[in-house]
C-alpha cells in the first residue's frame, strides 16, 4: 500500500482532527488548546512530542545516522468571524479562514503515515507545529528556540490550502514564490489645538497625509517596473472631534515585493522620507516594522527530488510559474535551510468552495487532506531515500 492508499485509510481520523481544530480555534503565539490537541495525537500514535518556541515538535527515524527533513504546519486561525454556515463552524470571535486547520490535520496524518513506515526511512522526519504565521512571528520564534538543531535539520518543506483549485490537484514552484512583507506603522507627532487656529497647532493629519502621498511616489520613481512592489496602507487614525487639532496620527500598512534588495532599499527611503517630511511640516514621524518575513526561496533541488516522491505516488502537483504576493514565514525557514512548498487544491466553485483566504464564508472539501498528508509524506521520504 503507498502513502495514498494509506492517507485514504486514515480519512475519517484526519477530518474529525480537521473539525476539531475548527472548532476551537486560536490567534496568534499563544495557542494552548490547539498544542494540547496536537501532543496529546502524537502521544496516541506513539511520538514523544514536546513543546518549542509556541509550537509543537516531534521526530520520527528510520537509519539513525542518516540526514534531517523537516515538514512544518501552521496551527494560528485569524480573529474574525466565520460565516461558513458549516455544523462545525467557529463559534468564537477567531475563525480559521486561512486553512491552517487543514494544514495541521494533514501533518497529523503525515506524522501516522510516516510512524506506520518508519522503519524504510532513510533517516529522520521533524515535524514543526508553528503558532504565529499570521503575525509572522511564529517561524521565527521556533528557530530561536531550536527547531532547526537536535536533530540539525538537512532540508524542509511547508505547505498551504488554495481556493478554487479542485481538490486532489496541487502545485509547487521554484526560485522566489511567495512576497517579504513588513507591517509598518509610522507614528506621526504634531501638536493639537483648536481647529479655528491651525496656525497655532502642528496637523499630524496633514503631515501623515503628506508621507502617504511622498511614499506612493516613492515606488514610481524608485523601484523598477518589472519588479513587484506593493504599498498599502489600511488604517489611518487621528483625532476624536471635528473641531479639534489631533497632537498625534497613526498610519499602518504594508511593504510587499520578491526582491530582497529592493525591500531593504525601500525601508531605508520611507524611513527617510517620513522623517524628512515630518520636519518639513514642523512635526515629528518614526516609523517601526511591527513584524517582517522575507520573500520565500525555494531550492530547486530540494523541490525536484520531493517531487519524485509525489509523481510514485500519482500525486496530480504541477509545476506552477506564478508568484504569490502574499506573505508566508515558512520563508524564515527557507533562508536557513534548502526548502519547497506545495499548495494543495481545496475545492471549486462548484464544490462550494469559491471565495478567496481570509473570507469569512470559505470552505474546503475535505478530501484534500487525504492528498496533503499524501504529499508531506511521500515527499519526505524521497527526499530522504535519495539524500
Amino acid at each position: 500500500m503507498n502513502y495514498l492508499q494509506s492517507a485514504q485509510a486514515l480519512y475519517e481520523q484526519m477530518v474529525r482532527d480537521r473539525r476539531h481544530l475548527h472548532q476551537h480555534p486560536e490567534v496568534g503565539m499563544d495557542l494552548p488548546e490547539t498544542c494540547s490537541y496536537v501532543m496529546a495525537r502524537l502521544t496516541e500514535m506513539g511520538y514523544q512530542p514536546r513543546r518549542l518556541g509556541g509550537g509543537v515538535t516531534a521526530t520520527v527515524t528510520g537509519k539513525p545516522d542518516g540526514k534531517v527533513f523537516l515538514l512544518r504546519a501552521d496551527m494560528d486561525a485569524l480573529p474574525m468571524r466565520e460565516e461558513s454556515g458549516l455544523p462545525f463552524a467557529s463559534q468564537r470571535s477567531c475563525a480559521h479562514t486561512c486553512g491552517h486547520d487543514m494544514h495541521t490535520a494533514m501533518l497529523l496524518g503525515a506524522a501516522q503515515l510516516l510512524r506506520d513506515r518508519a522503519a524504510e526511512l532513510n533517516g529522520t522526519v521533524k515535524f514543526m507545529f508553528q503558532p504565529g504565521e499570521e503575525v509572522l512571528s511564529g517561524a521565527r520564534s521556533m528557530i530561536e528556540a531550536g527547531i532547526l538543531e537536535d536533530p540539525h535539520v538537512d532540508a524542509a518543506m511547508g505547505a498551504h490550502m488554495i481556493p478554487m483549485i479542485p481538490a486532489g490537484l496541487g502545485g509547487y514552484g521554484t526560485g522566489v514564490v511567495s512576497a517579504s512583507s513588513d507591517h509598518l506603522v509610522i507614528r506621526v507627532e504634531g501638536r493639537g489645538g483648536h481647529g479655528a487656529h491651525p496656525q497655532s497647532t502642528v496637523d499630524p493629519i496633514n503631515i501623515g497625509v503628506h508621507i502617504h502621498l511622498a511614499l506612493q511616489e516613492l515606488l514610481s520613481r524608485e523601484a523598477d517596473p518589472a519588479e513587484l512592489v506593493v504599498l498599502t496602507f489600511g488604517k489611518f487614525q487621528g483625532g476624536d472631534a471635528a473641531n479639534i487639532i489631533p497632537s498625534s496620527a497613526v498610519l499602518e500598512g504594508t511593504l510587499r515585493t520578491f526582491s530582497e534588495p529592493l525591500r531593504t532599499h525601500l525601508l531605508e527611503r520611507i524611513e527617510t522620507i517620513c522623517a524628512c517630511t515630518a520636519e518639513a511640516f514642523r512635526g515629528r514621524a518614526q516609523v517601526t516594522d511591527l513584524c517582517s518575513t522575507c520573500s520565500l526561496q525555494i531550492d530547486g533541488d530540494t523541490a525536484a527530488a520531493v517531487a519524485q516522491g509525489w509523481q510514485r505516488e500519482g500525486l496530480k502537483m504541477l509545476q506552477r510559474g506564478e508568484k504569490m504576493s502574499g506573505s508566508e514565514d515558512f520563508a524564515e525557514i527557507a533562508a536557513r535551510v534548502p526548502s519547497t512548498f506545495f499548495v494543495v487544491g481545496g475545492g471549486t466553485a462548484q464544490d462550494g468552495c469559491g471565495v478567496s483566504l481570509h473570507n469569512p464564508k470559505i470552505r474546503f472539501r475535505e478530501e484534500a487532506l487525504i492528498y496533503g498528508a499524501a504529499a508531506y509524506a511521500s515527499g519526505a521520504a524521497m527526499w530522504l531515500e535519495l539524500h
